[in-house]
């Protein structure tokens, strides 16, 4: 496995990686703000928190997923578009939206299936975009 370090074209790793990263911040901001806001209970709230562990977090999570995901396509030697698109939507949906889903189903959110369902199709959208940029870049 140590090899498949070496064979990854880590410029598709960076760019997946930035393109996955700023879709959460427009999906969260831009594209469904309120709804994530109700999921969280919190569609009163205007304020907006500057802490870096809102920043740097999700960044940090996104390249992890990013770097595990080439590896895999690397691994698995992933060739085409159709399997680079099966193997986002069983990592997107087995892994990915299901573990979202598990993690909002505790008395902390008030409203998990409406999380989960914003979250996890964040993911599962960035996981596809992701494996189709390493692909396409390999």
């Amino acid at each position: 496995m140590l090899h498949v370090l070496t064979d990854i074209s880590w410029l598709s790793v960076l760019l997946a990686f930035i393109i996955y990263f700023i879709l959460g911040s427009l999906w969260f901001t831009v594209f469904f703000p309120k709804l994530y806001k109700i999921s969280l209970g919190k569609e009163n709230d205007t304020t907006q928190s500057t802490d870096p562990i809102f920043f740097v977090g999700p960044a940090l999570c996104c390249l992890v997923i990013t770097i595990a995901s080439a590896l895999l396509v690397y691994a698995l030697h992933i060739e085409t578009y159709q399997s680079a698109f099966q193997f986002a939507v069983i990592v997107g949906v087995g892994y990915l939206f299901s573990n979202t889903v598990n993690i909002a189903i505790n008395p902390n959110i008030p409203r998990p299936i409406l999380y989960g369902l914003i979250s996890g199709s964040y993911h599962l959208v960035g996981i596809i975009i992701v494996s189709l940029i390493l692909l396409v870049m390999k």
